[in-house]
């Protein structure tokens, strides 16, 4: 408990040092550039300390739950024992389509996280007050989730295989840009946004801890070669199937691009 305490108390020294450069620039222009008194300034400090104790018990939790947690799912989905039925095998015999259990968990935790995701359901929200509707909240949650449960599928594929990196990226945004010229152009911004709104607080610490997981158990494959990458899978799908989305969505319902995605 008190080890526990001790190490929250560092995190969260750590969190003050990360936050302060950000404090130091907004009130620096606020009372030197702006000249002007900030309004419920003691709002604002609140909502400071708010933001520096939650980060810290994010990172905390992180440490204790989150990236153990996707190392340890990655060991036993990767285990000869799990997929052969508690039959021992070499490492060497075991093929790509042996880890049929890794894709499938890996697209429904990166399904799962996208859903979850404070800041995509942050970006739906504002896409839908400022197109009117016309942009609909769960259609673009379910639209980039699949996006990224599809990336990180793919993309664990390509570490067990062990294929280089930027073939798929190259490839992917090929078909992005071929997209681009088709697809509503009232989708297209947002499409592009909605990569990066995936890499966020609770997408990416599961994700990452399961990439580096997979190259560490996985023979053959070296954590720091092939660990890392997944993000780049799971910032790159969504803006394919956004634009998807839209895409179908007029088609089937034959009508112009402004009508409800």
């Amino acid at each position: 408990m008190m080890n526990g305490l001790a190490n929250f108390f560092i995190i969260f020294l750590e969190t003050v040092r990360d936050v302060l450069p950000i404090a130091v620039i907004i009130f620096g222009f606020q009372f030197l550039v702006i000249r002007r008194p900030i309004p419920h300034l003691k709002n604002v400090l609140l909502g400071f300390f708010y933001v520096v104790l939650g980060l810290a018990l994010f990172l905390q939790g992180l440490e204790q739950a989150l990236f153990p947690l996707g190392k340890v799912m990655a060991q036993q989905l990767t285990d000869p024992a799990f997929i052969y039925n508690g039959i021992e095998k070499v490492g060497d015999s075991l093929h790509w389509a042996d880890y049929k259990w890794v894709y499938i968990f890996a697209a429904a935790i990166g399904f799962a996280t996208t859903i979850a995701e404070p800041s995509l359901i942050a970006v739906a929200i504002k896409a839908n007050d400022v197109s009117g509707g016309t942009i609909t909240i769960w259609g673009l949650r379910i639209s980039v989730a699949i996006g990224v449960s599809i990336g990180i599928a793919l993309g664990t594929f390509r570490i067990v295989t062990g294929t280089p990196l930027h073939y798929y990226i190259i490839a992917g945004y090929v078909i992005v840009i071929i997209q681009t010229f088709y697809a509503p152009r009232l989708i297209i911004p947002l499409a592009y946004d909605s990569g990066g709104v995936t890499t966020s607080t609770v997408t990416v610490p599961l994700v990452a801890a399961l990439g580096l997981g997979l190259a560490a158990t996985i023979p053959g494959r070296s954590p720091l070669m092939d660990g890392f990458g997944l993000i780049a899978f799971a910032s790159l799908f969504p803006v394919m199937t956004v634009m998807g989305y839209a895409q179908l969505s007029v088609f089937f319902s034959d009508k112009q691009p402004e009508s409800k995605l």
